[in-house]
């Protein structure tokens, strides 16, 4: 019995833990992909760099208010800086739909011709924040780190295995909860949300409704931007800062939004968790849990890991693939690739 107690505690502070943080932090990608695929009807292959972008903002105003002694006590001192960083996205983002996408909306271009336009803006604001902020690893979290140690678990247990829940960890989930929750609230009661919608599913029926388009394309950016800069910056909390990551989670990102169904905000929170989970179990190493559970004769004598951690993308990418080829609208049935 205390071997099985151990094997699910070191499953929990390996996979379950982590894989639902990370879940967490993809489903809050993935809603801003399939937001923008929704309502302005492409796929916006800068968002992992906007996610950098937003986050670039709250790591400066972090260490502003580092520097001038301002902190939020246990938690991070970014909380802080959350609401600073997505006010300068979001004016960035409205500024490049003004100077960018504007244009091509009103030539009505093809749905393509949006995607390369937003590869070249990927690359400028990639740019962008490699010379303002660096290409290097940057850490900004402080407070406490943990909300439970491993020592302090085995203390109060007396089990071999320790389960360490970080702070960032926790914050991660409380946040993308309220997030998510208003989110919803929005879309679902609010006259603005309500237009958003009747605009996704029928642009030109919305429009002989009185709604005014350039409206719900500017509510959306602000949206896109806020769940950007909380996405980018509760990661950057819970791993690091590294402006080339996001744009590799880029295809994870967009995994979880065509798995659970592109357009689909539910189908995005579904699909962050599944490639999350998947991602984890496949690239952790199952000996230690495989060493409670077995008898010794049955134990691995390896790491029994199907797949290294560099090949954590490939991981999506099989996802990705198997989806497209079998099931394009996404477990939530969303709009077809």
């Amino acid at each position: 019995m205390i071997d099985f107690l151990n094997a699910i505690v070191a499953l929990a502070n390996f996979v379950i833990i982590p894989a639902t943080a990370y879940g967490a932090q993809l489903a809050l990608g993935a809603l801003g992909v399939t937001l923008i695929y929704g309502i302005l009807r492409f796929s916006n292959f800068a968002h992992g760099d906007t996610m950098a972008f937003g986050t670039m903002f709250a790591i400066l105003i972090t260490w502003a208010f580092q520097g001038m002694g301002i902190s939020a006590g246990p938690l991070p001192t970014a909380l802080l800086a959350l609401p600073f960083a997505i006010a300068i996205c979001a004016a960035f983002l409205l500024a490049t739909d003004r100077v960018v996408y504007r244009f091509y909306r009103e030539q009505k271009a093809k749905p393509v011709i949006f995607v390369i336009v937003s590869l070249g803006v990927m690359f400028i604001m990639n740019g962008l924040v490699r010379f303002v902020i660096g290409p290097g690893e940057q850490r900004f979290a402080d407070g406490e780190r943990f909300i439970i140690s491993a020592r302090e678990f085995k203390q109060m247990t007396g089990l071999r295995e320790g389960l360490a829940i970080k702070t960032t960890q926790g914050l991660t989930l409380v946040t993308a909860v309220i997030v998510v929750a208003l989110l919803f609230w929005f879309l679902n009661r609010t006259r603005t949300g309500k237009s958003m919608r009747a605009y996704s599913d029928n642009e030109d029926l919305a429009l002989l409704s009185g709604i005014n388009p350039e409206r719900v394309v500017m509510v959306t950016w602000l949206i896109v931007a806020a769940l950007a800069t909380v996405a980018g910056t509760l990661y950057g909390l819970d791993k690091t800062f590294k402006p080339f990551v996001f744009l590799q989670l880029l295809l994870p990102i967009f995994a979880a939004a065509i798995v659970g169904g592109l357009g689909n905000p539910v189908g995005a929170i579904a699909g962050g968790f599944v490639v999350a989970f998947s991602e984890v179990t496949i690239t952790y190493a199952w000996k230690k849990v495989a060493g409670y559970v077995l008898p010794d004769a049955l134990a691995p004598s390896g790491l029994a890991q199907l797949l290294t951690t560099d090949y954590k993308f490939a991981v999506s990418f099989a996802i990705l693939v198997v989806v497209l080829l079998f099931k394009p609208t996404g477990l939530f049935a969303g709009k077809s690739v």
